[in-house]
């Protein structure tokens, strides 16, 4: 398996699991400085690398009254911000190739949404920035299928390419989760990281807007990281229940800390009894 380098954290071969979080969507730029720093303090008392996630536009909502973002410029503004003052890596989605060249300016990672993740000269544009290209796996897609999203990355010379399983739909406006998708994934020669917080989402569930099922949250992190998944995303917020976007599957600061505490101890307890899955694929 090919190790991905963001900053100074490495991802995959059995470096640490990293963590990408923050709130779905940027509300404005205090909300993302405060977040910035609470995660840092969070995962830095616990050891964890972690990447900070924003959307700075969200042009996926169902309702055409959803709030979307501040847009590319101010948000792209506002994440630089955070790299600046925090020393961070910043990840948010791109949804056209026009936003490609923009968005890497400022990103140390470009996240292809799940909706998008064939669109070939989408990914092609973000392949040829150089910079790291993470691709949600589409609820619509089997994991096998997305060996030919990793070829089309690769016909431009790209190898940083991180995938990321969030569930796979199971009849109207719910998701399932199979660990195998990890599995298979990882086989294809690169990390593989967990979207726990979406994976939960009922897309669609609550009429205009989606529901989800905090709850399952915890439990779905646990089992990834026991199966062997090489990071974990989780989007994370101070007041969930109030926020303009998936606040229905995102966790508070305190669930989030409690979350990562068991996860550390069971990737601690698989190395030290050997048993995670490394593949040596090239």
């Amino acid at each position: 398996m090919k190790t991905i380098i963001v900053g100074d954290i490495s991802i995959g071969n059995g470096n640490s699991i990293p963590l990408i979080a923050g709130p779905c969507v940027i509300e404005n730029e205090a909300q993302i400085l405060r977040h910035a720093e609470q995660l840092k303090r969070i995962t830095e008392g616990l050891g964890i690398p972690f990447v900070f996630k924003s959307s700075y536009d969200k042009a996926n909502r169902l309702s055409v009254k959803s709030y979307r973002g501040p847009g590319i410029k101010e948000g792209l503004r506002i994440l630089r911000k955070v790299k600046e003052e925090f020393g961070l890596p910043v990840l948010s989605d791109v949804h056209c190739q026009e936003e490609v060249k923009e968005a890497a300016e400022v990103l140390d990672i470009l996240q292809i949404p799940a909706f998008l993740c064939r669109q070939t000269d989408l990914l092609i544009a973000a392949a040829k920035t150089g910079r790291v290209v993470n691709v949600k796996k589409g609820q619509f897609m089997a994991p096998w299928d997305m060996k030919n999203i990793v070829e089309k990355i690769e016909s431009t010379g790209c190898q940083k390419i991180l995938l990321t399983e969030r569930g796979a739909s199971f009849g109207y406006n719910n998701l399932v989760s199979d660990m195998r998708s990890i599995v298979v994934m990882r086989e294809f020669g690169y990390p593989v990281i967990f979207d726990a917080t979406h994976s939960v989402q009922l897309p669609g569930g609550a009429g205009n807007s989606s529901g989800g099922q905090r709850q399952f949250v915890l439990p779905l992190a646990r089992a990834a990281v026991a199966v062997g998944c090489d990071g974990l995303f989780l989007e994370a917020h101070e007041n969930p229940d109030q926020a303009p976007s998936d606040g229905p599957n995102m966790v508070d600061f305190s669930m989030l800390e409690e979350l990562l505490v068991q996860v550390k101890a069971i990737t601690e307890a698989l190395k030290r009894t050997g048993t995670v899955p490394i593949f040596s694929n090239p």
